[in-house]
């Protein structure tokens, strides 16, 4: 069975800063912004959401489908994707257009910053999701606005069931936006964060949007997961990282373990304790795509 992944394709810019951000902002001068930032470690990774996603799901064995957009650079992706074993048959180039691309700062608290230009992200909506004998889940993860609801509805009128994961598009939507992607989804995935906005948008406690899809995640970093099914919520422990190397990418490799477990029919809690599991090996990684797998390994026990 394949997954489908709808979601950007870009490439990453990554920084590190040795200092923390918030020693070097003053606060009555917010208003004021004039920082620089020596950042003595820098490299180029690929990235964006639906990539991510397709990395960590190949990594556990699962067939991912990214639809996705990219620009006339994106030659090096899609090479890459092939070599992968991941299928690029609905990622289309966009001509005249880049690739999407995301500079992103982090701090020796993990904190981050990030500058992200869309490029051919936002023609994302020429794509179409249909019905396909073999797509039985989708994701549809934080991609070009318009994109974003029409492959919800289509998601919803093919008979695809699929997570709801807006990231760091959701403030792009609201409330009454927020509402329909949820009333069309089947899970929501969010951080902890997101989570807060969610309910300020849509006026909704955590309890009550659980009750209109069939599970709710909050990822909650080193602190694990809350899942929320049917108005209550439990707890999933987090796993221990063997060191904290990059953050960047964690929550989609979490979501591509929770679309593994779903995929094979798995309880929700499962389905996050893999991904607390994933995420702590991400994390000891530089960069969003660079980890390996020992699958046996990492299902043991699960």
């Amino acid at each position: 069975m394949s997954v489908l992944i709808c979601g950007s394709i870009a490439f990453d810019t990554i920084m590190n800063f040795d200092g923390r951000f918030a020693d070097q902002l003053l606060p009555d001068q917010l208003h004021n912004i004039n920082v620089s930032f020596v950042v003595p470690g820098l490299r180029r990774d690929f990235g964006g959401c639906a990539g991510n996603i397709a990395y960590a799901l190949r990594q556990l064995g699962g067939a991912p489908l990214p639809m996705a957009t990219v620009g006339v650079d994106g030659a090096d992706y899609l090479a890459r994707l092939k070599s992968l074993g991941i299928s690029a048959e609905f990622v289309r180039e966009v001509p005249g257009m880049m690739t999407a691309q995301a500079l992103i700062m982090t701090d020796t608290g993990n904190n981050q910053i990030t500058a992200f230009h869309p490029g051919a992200m936002t023609q994302a909506h020429i794509n179409t999701v249909t019905a396909r004998d073999d797509i039985r889940l989708g994701i549809i993860s934080p991609d070009g606005r318009e994109a974003m609801q029409q492959h919800a509805r289509q998601f919803k009128a093919a008979g695809i069931p699929f997570v709801f994961d807006p990231g760091q598009m959701l403030p792009a939507f609201d409330g009454a936006e927020l509402l329909q992607f949820i009333e069309l989804a089947d899970w929501v995935a969010v951080n902890d964060y997101e989570a807060h906005m969610l309910c300020e948008r849509t006026g909704l406690a955590l309890p009550d949007l659980s009750r209109r899809v069939r599970a709710l995640a909050v990822t909650l970093g080193g602190e694990g997961c809350d899942i929320w099914e049917g108005g209550q919520s439990q707890r999933v422990a987090p796993t221990a990282a063997s060191q904290i190397a990059d953050p960047t990418g964690c929550g989609d490799a979490w979501r591509g373990a929770l679309l593994y477990g779903l995929e094979q029919g798995w309880p929700v809690a499962r389905c996050a304790a893999l991904g607390n599991r994933l995420g702590a090996i991400k994390i000891a990684s530089h960069g969003p795509q660079n980890y390996q797998v020992q699958k046996e390994a990492l299902l043991a026990g699960i």
